[in-house]
């Protein structure tokens, strides 16, 4: 059995007037070539352990600015986090760092 949203669009294809069906085709797309200059930083992250681990891996996205104003988040939350992105927005980030990177996180802006 169709879904009324499902009838009613096979209803809108059957009423669509046949001078819709004859416009002319769409020009094609055409695309070029931009150049756009991103705004740069030298900021990493405070000194402490694991700073190392998140300046290598954590800046290749994201600025140390963008993370540091983030709120303060459990270890736990922090873990999903870090690991969804590496699954699932596929950052580069080495499996041997995501402990240290979590622990930094972690202790950098305590949750209460």
């Amino acid at each position: 059995m169709f879904k009324p949203r499902t009838i009613f669009l096979l209803a809108g294809l059957v009423l669509t007037p046949a001078s819709a069906l004859a416009a002319p085709a769409p020009e094609p797309m055409h695309f070029t070539s931009q150049q756009v200059e991103l705004p740069s930083s030298d900021r990493v992250f405070p000194d402490g352990p694991g700073a190392e681990a998140v300046n290598n891996n954590c800046l290749a996205c994201h600025s140390a600015g963008m993370v540091l104003t983030q709120p303060k988040l459990s270890k736990a939350q922090w873990t999903e986090t870090v690991n969804k992105m590496v699954h699932i927005y596929k950052a580069p980030v080495d499996p041997a760092d995501v402990q240290a990177i979590v622990d930094y996180l972690a202790a950098m802006k305590p949750k209460p």
